[in-house]
């Protein structure tokens, strides 16, 4: 036990930081995970640059995909960037090489579909963005509409937002729920949006068509990503 009275375990946490990634899949469940007991976090690239995020905004790597220590958490956050990371060889052999040694194999929006795309999804109920759920099935995963799916140990959020409730469903796995919670106050996550929009059903068809019109050149290059991976496995 911790001086907090919380349940402690050692852990390695790794977050996969990539070019042209959508932070908040990243810094959201960061934020829970620095705050486990026990848990130490690394951001993880193939160098030590600074990495630019799809708004601009720079982040900097720990450690590199080379120097990583064995993981008991390898998870895989989203963005446009994931697109290239579906074909890439060295970051697809570093998740399996991981996954091999790890105690969760995890995900938030679409970095769903970089763990299919290294094959690690197969036979597992998993959930991605809502714009991209289609592709799940693609490389033998059994699509879920769920804020986070649980399958085993292969854990997948939703898109963007959804990454803070996936990693304190992920601590309440580890390490109960009591840990969980005391990190959901200690970052007052009461979340209260000013419109009910977060979903394709809550938006409504305007709001939905127009950002489907947004998306779309985006959604055409992953999906034709998607098909060539998938042929790969």
């Amino acid at each position: 036990m911790s001086e907090t009275g919380l349940k402690e375990l050692t852990m390695q946490i790794g977050l996969l930081l990539f070019p042209n990634l959508t932070q908040l899949d990243l810094t959201g469940p960061f934020e829970v995970f620095a705050r486990t007991p026990g848990a130490t976090v690394h951001l993880l690239w193939k160098t030590l640059e600074p990495v630019r995020d799809d708004r601009g905004l720079h982040l900097l790597p720990s450690k590199t995909l080379a120097e990583a220590p064995q993981l008991d958490v390898i998870c895989v956050p989203g963005g446009p960037g994931q697109i290239d990371l579906m074909l890439d060889d060295e970051v697809l052999e570093f998740l399996r090489r991981q996954a091999d040694g790890a105690r969760w194999i995890t995900s938030v929006c679409t970095g769903a579909l970089v763990l299919g795309a290294a094959g690690l999804l197969k036979g597992y109920k998993a959930t991605t963005h809502w714009a991209s759920h289609d592709q799940l099935a693609m490389f033998g995963a059994y699509p879920v509409q769920a804020r986070y799916v649980i399958d085993r140990n292969r854990v997948t959020g939703g898109g963007v937002t959804a990454g803070i409730d996936f990693a304190l469903a992920l601590v309440a796995e580890m390490l109960g729920e009591d840990v969980a919670k005391a990190i959901q106050l200690s970052i007052e996550y009461d979340p209260a949006p000013p419109f009910n929009a977060g979903s394709p059903a809550g938006a409504g068809a305007a709001v939905l068509d127009r950002m489907r019109g947004v998306m779309a050149p985006m959604l055409e290059k992953r999906l034709a990503a998607s098909k060539v991976a998938a042929e790969r496995l």
